[in-house]
């Protein structure tokens, strides 16, 4: 096996466990708030494993999930559709939102989804949308260019 791939995926393995590991203790062990969203779990993947990637750099992890967190709420709350509608055309225009803003981040598209079904309030675009991305970010970051010495962001 190629020495560099391993090195990446044991550095992504930890990595990925720590900052999850960071949001959920936040979530479950404060009284801070949630800190975590099933779509963070995805980001992980492109933070850690392809962070040369456009998708993860930072700008697109926070706009991306922040953005698509907004329009979830906003379809929450101001357009009175039928879930089996509101969750699609959500999602639809998170996307298309990413895509013209140059913020594409593809873990942040289940956001809509996860915003509607679970009902949230504005206060969910602060923690864990906002907090958590400032978090993986800070991991990201110091992972990338601090101990790999990558040019992180690009």
């Amino acid at each position: 096996m190629n020495k560099k791939l391993i090195k990446q995926s044991i550095f992504a393995t930890i990595f990925s466990t720590l900052t999850i590991g960071v949001l959920t203790i936040l979530t479950y062990k404060t009284e801070y708030g949630v800190f975590l969203i099933a779509s963070f779990g995805s980001t992980m993947v492109l933070l850690y494993g392809y962070p040369e990637s456009p998708f993860a750099q930072p700008k697109n992890i926070f706009f991306g999930h922040l953005l698509t967190a907004i329009v979830g709420v906003f379809f929450l709350n101001l357009i009175p559709l039928p879930l089996y509608i509101l969750i699609p055309i959500s999602v639809g225009v998170g996307v298309g939102l990413m895509i013209l803003l140059n913020v594409t981040h593809p873990p942040a598209g289940g956001n809509p989804i996860i915003v509607i079904m679970g009902s949230v309030s504005l206060d969910y675009i602060i923690s864990p949308v906002i907090t958590g991305s400032v978090i993986i970010v800070f991991f990201g970051v110091v992972l990338n260019r601090l101990i790999l010495k990558k040019k992180y962001p690009s």
